[in-house]
């Protein structure tokens, strides 16, 4: 199987920067084998898919990011 390389940019602030990092070092993996591991952990080959994707988990809390204080 093929599969057609693409590259996904995505900005993020110092805070969830530091969240990617300890969730990654907790996973004992570097940041962007860990962001490549969450996108496989579901199929996502269009934005088709995307699209569904993100509206299934619209309003999903274990996505959002809460400030601590």
């Amino acid at each position: 199987m093929t599969y057609m390389s693409t590259i996904l940019t995505v900005r993020l602030t110092k805070e969830e920067q530091g969240i990617l990092a300890k969730r990654s070092r907790r996973a004992g993996m570097k940041k962007a084998t860990f962001v490549r591991k969450l996108i496989r952990d579901e199929e996502i080959a269009t934005g088709a898919d995307l699209l569904a994707w993100a509206e299934r988990h619209a309003g999903d809390d274990r996505l959002r990011i809460t400030p601590r204080k």
